[in-house]
């Protein structure tokens, strides 16, 4: 029984063990946007992943809003969600490149010339896309990743441009 059982638990380890990106991963992003990172794999090819934290903070301080009208001096909040490809690099499972598009929403303060110092809270929403590359760890449930892509605001200044670069680790479940 006791042989059985430890069958059992060796084979559910190791199944899973080659199965990393089969579930969820739970994570931690620096950069731009900095936070959260959860991921839901669906198969060998679809991922969604979401990111709550911080926007602006890197990149986007200090930065012109709107024009000439105001500027961006502190980090707000950021939820993005994007859709996912991924796919081994080079037939390796250790190392998988992905890509995908989806959106952010980002609550920050703006400083307008208008209001002669005194701010001004704006709620933005636009479309996002990202390419990263991540490495999983051999034999372990640990991936460190890095990824690029851009943030174009549609509402409330449309084409306003943003670029999003990060890195950060992993948890995959």
């Amino acid at each position: 029984m006791k042989k059985l059982a430890l069958t059992f638990i060796c084979t559910l380890y190791f199944g899973l063990a080659q199965a990393q990106y089969d579930n969820w991963a739970v994570g931690f992003k620096l950069g731009e946007p900095t936070g959260i990172n959860i991921r839901k794999y669906f198969n060998n090819i679809h991922a969604l992943d979401i990111t709550v934290g911080t926007y602006g903070g890197i990149l986007s301080n200090d930065r012109k809003y709107r024009g000439d009208e105001g500027i961006y001096k502190n980090a707000g909040v950021s939820l993005q969600v994007h859709y996912l490809w991924h796919t081994p690099l080079f037939n390796s499972e250790a190392v998988h490149v992905y890509y995908g598009l989806g959106g952010q929403i980002n609550s920050r303060r703006s400083y307008p010339k208008r209001l002669l110092g005194n701010y001004e809270k704006n709620i933005s929403l636009g479309g996002s896309a990202i390419g990263g590359f991540e490495y999983y760890i051999p034999d372990n449930r640990i991936s460190v990743f890095i990824e690029a892509g851009t943030y174009l605001e549609l509402l409330p200044r449309p084409f306003y441009l943003s670029p999003n670069f990060s890195g950060g680790i992993r948890f995959n479940l």
